[in-house]
């Protein structure tokens, strides 16, 4: 197996309990920001701390990204040739926020608003030593066929 690395320290950290999105909590309100930011969303103060998030939620909205994205800003490979669709969702953690990422399941008679959704990473591409860059994505938390 590959070596994996996060895309980015500041918003994807690789544990050995498995992955975990960085994120801010205000200390003045309590609402959770991400990626972490240095003020609050909810009540414009500027005492954040740093805040784990959770792993497992719900899934809000999902689409379908039918098509390659352009790249720059995306950084894995878009070939139209080689491209397969694949999902983008809302995911709400713990009922702290709403996390938009990759879903690792793009099957429309499968993915249903409220399915139970699990952290993941999937590789994007190999950088210049071999390693596999990874982002984070959500994965549908088995619980039986939905058809």
């Amino acid at each position: 197996m590959s070596v994996q690395v996060s895309i980015s320290e500041q918003v994807l950290e690789l544990t050995d309990d498995g992955p975990r999105l960085k994120g801010a909590r205000c200390t003045g309100c309590g609402n959770h920001v991400f990626p972490a930011q240095t003020g609050c969303s909810r009540c414009a103060g500027a005492s954040m701390e740093p805040a784990r998030l959770g792993t497992e939620g719900t899934l809000w909205a999902w689409t379908v990204q039918g098509f390659p994205p352009k790249s720059p800003p995306f950084l894995g490979p878009n070939d139209p040739e080689a491209f397969k669709p694949y999902g983008v969702g809302y995911v709400t953690l713990n009922d702290e926020l709403k996390v938009e990422g990759r879903l690792t399941e793009s099957d429309p008679k499968i993915l249903r608003a409220g399915m139970p959704m699990r952290l993941t990473v999937i590789p994007l591409y190999q950088d210049e030593q071999g390693r596999d860059v990874v982002t984070f994505a959500f994965e549908p938390i088995e619980t039986g066929d939905p058809r």
